[in-house]
């Protein structure tokens, strides 16, 4: 329990595979994956996890069918309003990563609510990524140091990767320990490219609905057995 990751990173895929093998609709799998995300929350919480950040939407999943991203919408906008309750009772912050420029005015008053009611919580964080891409954040952070450096209030030649890193949407949260991939997939998908930089990775091929505490553990336990010298001998 000495080393317990602090920040856990969550590709949560393998929604729609799950509800194709039991006949039932894509929907009804992302359903199910954010019911199991709870279910990790607690879990993560109880054993001393800092920060859990889920890749949730992506950049790229605007281009899935219309019918399903209306579906997805629903379901974020439903969570939204459940997490006062839901959070008041887990001592969890919410944190929402991502652009949120193309989100429908009540789901973005929704992240601002979600995100202000749960401020005071100061146990694990829940770090949602939402229309996010790794590239994305990226080219983000480029810019603001760009315009940092248009304004004057930095050279370029005192750009480091502290400056530069302060504008990505994990810059209040611990270092990311361990990614964490279900459904036998083995890749990043664009998520978390500039934290993944000494991240360990841990593969299932579970779908995500499915993935249990167990499995968790049996990823942390891996976790704890490898040697992580960060470039060092």
């Amino acid at each position: 329990m000495s080393r317990i990751p602090a920040h856990i990173g969550v590709i949560m895929d393998g929604n729609g595979r799950w509800a194709k093998r039991r006949g039932l609709p894509r929907s009804a799998g992302h359903k199910a994956g954010a019911d199991n995300l709870e279910k990790m929350c607690d879990y993560c919480g109880s054993i001393g996890v800092k920060a859990l950040t889920v890749y949730a939407f992506s950049t790229e999943n605007w281009s899935r069918p219309q019918k399903e991203v209306d579906a997805l919408m629903d379901l974020l906008y439903s969570y939204l309003l459940t997490v006062e309750e839901k959070f008041k009772n887990r001592n969890m912050r919410l944190q929402i990563s991502g652009d949120r420029t193309p989100f429908s005015d009540k789901i973005k008053a929704a992240i601002i609510h979600a995100e202000e009611v749960t401020a005071p919580g100061d146990g694990m964080v829940l770090n949602i990524a939402l229309n996010y891409g790794g590239r994305d954040e990226i080219v983000r952070a480029a810019r603001k140091t760009a315009e940092d450096v248009k304004a004057g209030k930095i050279s370029p030649d005192d750009i480091d990767e502290d400056y530069f890193g302060k504008y990505m949407y994990t810059a209040n949260l611990p270092e990311v320990d361990l990614i964490i991939r279900p459904s036998g997939e083995k890749r990043l998908s664009n998520f978390l490219l500039w934290q993944a930089a000494y991240a360990e990775f841990w593969y299932s091929d579970i779908c995500w609905p499915d993935f249990k505490d167990k499995d968790m553990e049996r990823a942390i336990i891996d976790f704890q057995k490898r040697d992580r010298r960060f470039g060092n001998v």
